[in-house]
């Protein structure tokens, strides 16, 4: 939105305004989860622990199916608004209207990651670092695209980011699952299917971060791994799904508005020539026309399947 809005007048006011009322949506998405967690706190902790996590899981579902074909129909429309704001076309207060959907729509997300990460156990020093080290390689990120310093052709950045995401939503499942067999929700099917604890082991610093971006267990149980299985079947299935759909209704258009105008041509004079060769036919007394009704002297033209 910044690129394509340089040199527009209070353009950094506009933008610094949207962040500030969308990061403020989303702190009071953070208030009144917390209000929603004491009050669940009689559910049983691993209970409602697994249900932030699966919460998360399906929200990070639907995300990757709806951006599979939407994500850079998105993008160019926040493009395309930025050039009617810089044109003149659209107000000022589109660019704090646009930014700040954005940033809550984003904001909300985070604060359901986090809710989902300490579920996890994660301690929040733990996060404190880890969201403070995303803030900013997201934030350098965005000042080199600003700049120009690098260029992301949107089908590999969405094709990257929702592999990433898939394993994230994996890895949350298979820690509800986990969650679920502590309070005798769900039966386990296996405790320890296998050992990495002497390669890795789950309260190392590679653990945790394996633990956190893809759902790394050193002694998984069989209903962990069947979440996590599902879950990337579930997500990898859907996305395939609607693109597949999408191909055929382009497909669909393509044709339908690709009719060559000689075909459309052809047809009609075709018609024209086998309707002035069909003999007339009098209407009498025993002829049976349906509608409408006919007087003295019409013609009439009924089709009849013949």
């Amino acid at each position: 939105v910044c690129a394509v809005t340089r040199g527009v007048n209070r353009r950094g006011l506009a933008v610094l305004l949207g962040i500030g009322l969308g990061v403020a949506g989303a702190a009071v998405v953070a208030i009144f989860a917390d209000v929603v967690a004491q009050m669940a706190e009689g559910m049983g902790q691993e209970l409602f622990n697994a249900g932030i996590l699966l919460t998360v899981v399906l929200m990070l579902a639907w995300h990757n199916i709806w951006m599979s074909v939407h994500g850079a129909e998105l993008a160019g429309k926040a493009s395309k608004a930025g050039e009617s704001v810089r044109q003149g076309i659209e107000p000022i207060t589109v660019l704090v209207v646009l930014v700040g959907l954005a940033v809550l729509r984003e904001g909300a997300e985070v604060v359901l990651f986090l809710y989902g990460i300490a579920a996890s156990g994660s301690s929040a020093g733990g996060m404190a670092l880890g969201s403070g080290i995303g803030l900013l390689t997201g934030t350098l990120v965005g000042f080199a695209l600003y700049g120009g310093l690098i260029r992301i052709p949107m089908r590999y950045f969405f094709s990257v980011t929702a592999i990433m995401l898939m394993l994230l939503a994996a890895g949350m499942a298979s820690q509800a699952a986990k969650y679920l067999i502590q309070g005798d929700f769900i039966p386990a099917w296996g405790y320890g299917l296998w050992d990495s604890s002497g390669l890795i082991e789950n309260g190392s610093l590679l653990g945790q971060v394996l633990g956190t971006l893809v759902g790394y267990d050193a002694q998984p149980a069989g209903m962990q791994l069947v979440f996590y299985v599902a879950t990337l079947v579930t997500i990898f299935g859907g996305m395939k799904l609607v693109n597949v759909r999408k191909e055929r209704k382009q497909v669909l258009a393509a044709q339908t508005q690709g009719m060559p105008l000689v075909t459309g041509l052809v047809l009609v004079v075709t018609s024209l020539l086998f309707l002035s060769a069909v003999p007339p036919v009098q209407a009498g007394s025993a002829a049976n026309i349906k509608a409408p009704i006919m007087a003295y002297g019409d013609t009439a033209i009924e089709c009849r399947g013949g």
